[in-house]
């Protein structure tokens, strides 16, 4: 090989190097491993923790489910459930698309009333929903044999957004919904979510908490924010890679004219000295 031609070579393999080295990001296994132990043991008994329980408040919206032997009697208390009201839902959400039905339920009233046919007004403010469904349901021994009754929240939600696959609002139907399950239905951080500090926000009467949790550590298990809440906000971070990763493609493609200039004006020189 000429000497001209080791030369063109090596330039056109060193200007190679550089662009592969500077558009490279090291994530490491331990900046995306949930839950990290910091010890070696393979098996240990976490202390259990109970998710506070949510009282029935005035604006919430109930699923009432009414079943007895009368079928006929069951339609009119379970109504407001089936007859649908067009909403929209954001994609990736617990709609699945962007329009769905979704159902009236039973509004509780300021006075903390709901209001059920040929029952009337009901109070169940401050209740579980447990002790609400066996409120209601004496209230339906006047008119039902041996009913049963079910209620669960239409209206409690929580939101992703962030860097996650799917950021969306959520419903939420109970107390033992966990922060990892809630990563789950938004399916999982990406490569660069930044998993040592996720921001949750949550509103409690008229105080909201900003609170930073490092999902790499595991003893986030005992913490009281392992369960998600209604209208809790969860914000996932983007790591500094990702950052620096884009602005490195940026500066490169701008660059990439000067680049090229440069390696043909060396190769021209390099023809001219050694022709």
């Amino acid at each position: 090989m000429s000497s001209f031609k080791r030369v063109l070579v090596t330039l056109l393999f060193l200007s190679s190097a550089f662009f592969f080295v500077s558009s490279c990001v090291r994530v490491t296994t331990k900046d995306i491993t949930y839950f990290q132990s910091g010890d070696s043991l393979s098996y240990q008994t976490l202390p259990s923790i109970t998710p506070q329980v949510t009282f029935i408040q005035p604006d919430d919206i109930l699923a009432i489910t009414v079943s007895s032997l009368s079928e006929e009697s069951n339609v009119i208390f379970n109504f407001p459930n089936i007859n649908p009201l067009t909403t929209t839902s954001f994609p990736g959400g617990t709609g699945g698309g962007m329009g769905r039905n979704q159902p009236l339920g039973y509004l509780v009233s300021p006075k903390g009333n709901i209001d059920m046919p040929l029952v009337g007004a009901i109070s169940i403010k401050g209740m579980t929903l447990e002790q609400a469904a066996d409120s209601i349901k004496v209230k339906l021994l006047n008119f039902l044999k041996e009913p049963t009754v079910n209620v669960r929240f239409l209206n409690h939600k929580f939101t992703i957004i962030g860097e996650v696959n799917r950021p969306s609002v959520f419903n939420l139907l109970d107390d033992h919904t966990t922060l990892p399950e809630a990563i789950g239905m938004a399916g999982d951080l990406t490569i660069y979510g930044l998993r040592k500090n996720v921001t949750l926000i949550r509103t409690t009467g008229d105080k909201r908490e900003v609170v930073k949790i490092d999902l790499t550590k595991r003893d986030f298990f005992n913490s009281p924010y392992y369960y998600i809440r209604n209208n809790d906000v969860i914000y996932i971070d983007i790591n500094k890679g990702k950052v620096t990763y884009t602005d490195q493609r940026v500066q490169n493609l701008q660059l990439i004219p000067i680049y090229t200039g440069i390696i043909t004006t060396a190769a021209l020189i390099i023809t001219l000295i050694f022709k």
